[in-house]
């Protein structure tokens, strides 16, 4: 199974710890090489990164990583994320594959769950844990669901049940639908994207449990994340 790792945006929130948010390291390993060896490890076969900040320094770490890596950079980094993820649509195509964040720690078992969910144009692993101690309310993306289907999705959603760990299982479909919402002048982020399909019906949930995730987003959630990977 392929998959598309976003590794594009700026990370304003790490600069101060590292002027590039995916090699950042935690417990002396970057972000980005974390991501990739959960994803391998849940079944992810294939890579495709879409760099843009930094992106010679990023593109020149996974090269010495795995050389099969396929890096595309996008040509505005600083917009939206979902421009981000069409600019990696092109090179991957419409085949069914993992979309995840360069930022998003997540259990192995998180990607394997979310592979082996029914196919569908969309399926986004969440936590229904609204008590999640790890979990950033000021920064998270709020789910709302109805049964295995997303209703609404938002950062600032105040009627939710649960929250998006940032590893998706998507196709053609969800690019389309991407497109369309930022023709009829969406912001052009993911969670837009995922909306658009949703008012479809298209995008579904898959519930990761008591699985361990974290989004190392600023010096607090890196300091978490050394923690637990020191335990």
């Amino acid at each position: 199974m392929r998959a598309l790792i976003v590794a594009a945006g700026f990370g304003s929130r790490l600069r101060a710890v590292s002027p590039s948010k995916p090699l950042t390291e935690v417990a002396g390993v970057p972000l980005i090489a974390r991501v990739i060896a959960a994803a391998r490890a849940g079944g992810a076969t294939a890579f495709t990164v879409v760099t843009g900040h930094e992106a010679d320094a990023v593109e020149s770490y996974l090269r010495g990583l795995d050389s099969s890596i396929v890096c595309i950079r996008t040509t505005d980094w600083s917009r939206a994320n979902g421009h981000s993820v069409l600019t990696g649509a092109d090179a991957i195509g419409p085949e069914r594959h993992l979309l995840m964040m360069s930022d998003h720690l997540f259990d192995p078992a998180i990607v394997a769950h979310t592979l082996a969910a029914p196919d569908a144009p969309l399926t986004l692993a969440i936590d229904r844990r609204l008590n999640n101690p790890l979990v950033d309310l000021e920064d998270v993306t709020r789910v709302r669901t109805s049964g295995d289907r997303i209703a609404a999705i938002g950062k600032h959603l105040a009627d939710y049940d649960a929250f998006d760990c940032g590893v998706f299982a998507v196709d053609g479909r969800f690019h389309a639908a991407l497109r369309d919402s930022i023709a009829a002048g969406g912001n052009g982020s993911i969670s837009a994207g995922v909306e658009a399909l949703a008012h479809r019906g298209g995008a579904r949930v898959v519930d990761i449990g008591d699985a361990w995730w974290l989004d190392v987003d600023d010096p607090t959630a890196l300091a978490q994340a050394e923690a637990a990977l020191a335990s």
